[in-house]
């Protein structure tokens, strides 16, 4: 889920240098990693020395330090709605996938898990579903302004794709997806992650 915070620090448009942690190899459970994050999670985003950890806060960081790019809406109502909807991307669509994925995570025994990951599978497309009626008529998820919000829901139609979904039944979140991807900040950082 890193991809939404490396897609919005390169829509900001300053320099940062970007430090891969690879899941796949264990490196977030490291101690120099955990020195950034005790909770052995990323991204992590370091600032004048200070940590800030978890794709709302990071991207909600970005947007307010960055305000002249208008990267969420300045409308506070409408700000509040689109962390609000990144909000539900980290505690209940991310969750959901995590579940289908890695139901060892959640329950010990086959049968528990094989549950879970039923149950993970119906929630994760449940929710990308969710995502398509949103984007149903609109171009981006807040309505006709790109935020930081659109970063982070590339993360789960890339994540449906990978996990076997349907992905192309959701025209709505299929069509977001394709201007997603003709953005050059977020086809660069897709190709380079």
């Amino acid at each position: 889920c890193s991809l939404a915070s490396h897609i919005g620090l390169e829509e900001t448009g300053v320099p940062y240098e970007a430090t891969p942690t690879l899941l796949a190899k264990g490196e977030q459970k490291t101690e120099a990693y955990l020195k950034i994050n005790p909770r052995g999670k990323v991204p992590a985003l370091s600032v004048d020395g200070k940590i800030i950890t978890e794709n709302t806060a990071i991207l909600t960081y970005l947007a307010r330090r960055f305000a002249e790019k208008k990267l969420m809406p300045t409308d506070p109502v409408e700000e509040a709605r689109c962390i609000a909807i990144m909000a539900w991307f980290s505690n209940i669509v991310h969750p959901s996938y995590q579940r289908y994925m890695r139901p060892e995570r959640f329950a010990e025994g086959e049968a528990a898990q094989a549950t879970v990951k039923e149950t993970g599978r119906k929630s994760f497309w449940a929710n990308c579903q969710e995502i398509d009626s949103m984007l149903q008529g609109k171009d981006w998820i807040m309505g006709s302004q790109y935020t930081l919000a659109d970063g982070y829901a590339l993360v789960f139609y890339g994540w449906g794709v990978r996990g076997g979904f349907p992905m192309n039944e959701l025209s709505a979140y299929t069509a977001w997806q394709e201007r997603m991807l003709k953005r050059p900040t977020v086809r660069k950082i897709v190709e380079a992650e």
